[in-house]
């Protein structure tokens, strides 16, 4: 008879994956989305176009591309935890850089830096999160999902922080809010460096080749698309909400349900992920995340960007999850940082043209129901993309 596990042995992987949970919480939780909220004033008193805007997070998410292509080889050389330490150390340098300078370059390179230390801190921590996971068969795809509530821990302290800081102190205000973000994070980060999460856990593996990526090409289609649509969509719906109306009170409510959503995202999508063998999950999870960025054009009333900042929160976060199972049903465990790395790479390039494509369309044509328009189509092109991926290996 196989015994039970005891409490502290079953709560341990947890206690070990919400750690980890702040590598991401401070990379994309903060260091990412954190520039929405902060976005419409810098606009304002740097005197930004739409596209100057959208580069800000092009500049991110060419650094976040570059640190999914090196991560790889950087968690070999200071193993997982080192990675995802070292990247959110990183992540802290540019958000305290983007507190002391308005000079757009020296804003362009601290959001690049946050990109690459956000990719090699996500990569590190998600491989070790999916092998620590793994160690709980029973409980596997709930962990998977709890690494993933790290980004809307980042949200939700975002949200209620940020508004505030700029009702408060009044227009230009916006580096403040930097300032206060990075200290917070310093905070977080040390939580994050005293924690016991084991970092030597891939040793015993034998190293392993690039998984092939062309029996995967149609889910790589459907991850690059849906990094393209879902960033149009987090780079601009704060100042669309300021366009409609919207006031810090709104704003910051808006930002929250996204971060409640993906809060409560892990336990919602709990059985399709456990089923994420195929893209099925996947296509499904960009579906909603869909909806969610279809609903402000609809009508931009309380209701409807309330409703579309919960369903987008509850889906877009549970994607990168399904990513993650998808990766974990398909490839063996030495092959994790390769194979997360290379659909993150997919993911990346997405975001990279994402921000600046909807900029300049927002420039064009003068509104921003544009870009929101783009990011819904692209989304359903991933989705459906993604629903066609078969599974690699038969059940």
């Amino acid at each position: 008879m196989t015994p039970h596990p005891s409490p502290a042995t079953s709560s341990r992987p947890v206690r070990q994956i919400l750690m980890l949970a702040l590598a991401p919480a401070i990379g994309l939780g903060i260091g990412r989305f954190a520039y929405s909220l902060v976005l419409p004033d810098m606009r304002d008193s740097l005197h930004w176009s739409y596209s100057a805007a959208g580069f800000m997070n092009t500049v991110n998410a060419a650094g976040y591309l570059a640190g999914a292509l090196g991560a790889a080889a950087f968690a070999r050389r200071f193993g997982l935890f080192g990675a995802a330490m070292i990247g959110t150390l990183a992540c802290v340098v540019s958000l305290a850089l983007c507190a002391l300078t308005g000079n757009f370059t020296v804003l362009a390179a601290a959001r690049g830096l946050a990109g690459v230390g956000a990719a090699v801190a996500f990569i590190g921590g998600s491989t070790l999160g999916a092998l620590i996971a793994q160690s709980q068969p029973a409980r596997t795809s709930l962990l998977i999902g709890l690494f993933y509530t790290g980004p809307a821990m980042g949200i939700v302290i975002s949200g209620v922080l940020a508004p505030g800081l700029l009702q408060l102190y009044g227009p230009g205000s916006w580096w403040r809010v930097w300032a206060a973000l990075a200290a917070i994070s310093v905070v977080l980060t040390a939580v994050l460096a005293f924690s016991r999460v084991d970092g030597a856990i891939l040793k015993s593996q034998a190293p392993a080749r690039t998984p092939p990526l062309a029996p995967i090409a149609l889910y790589l289609v459907g991850y690059f698309c849906f990094g393209a649509g879902y960033i149009a969509y987090m780079t601009f719906m704060i100042a669309y909400v300021r366009n409609a109306g919207g006031g810090a009170l709104a704003q910051g409510a808006f930002w929250c349900l996204i971060g409640a959503g993906a809060l409560v995202s892990p336990w919602l999508w709990r059985g399709l992920l456990s089923r994420g063998a195929s893209g099925v999950a996947t296509g499904i999870l960009i579906g909603v995340t869909m909806i969610g960025a279809v609903l402000p054009l609809v009508g931009a009333t309380p209701v409807t960007l309330a409703l579309s900042a919960l369903v987008f929160g509850l889906a877009f976060f549970a994607v990168v999850s399904a990513t993650t199972a998808f990766v974990r049903f398909n490839f063996p465990a030495a092959a994790w940082p390769k194979a997360i790395a290379a659909v993150t790479i997919a993911f990346s390039v997405g975001q990279t043209l994402g921000p600046i494509a909807t900029g300049a369309l927002s420039d064009a044509f003068g509104s921003l129901d544009y870009a929101l328009d783009l990011s819904a189509l692209t989304l359903a092109i991933g989705a459906a993309a993604c629903a066609g991926q078969r599974r690699l290996t038969p059940s």
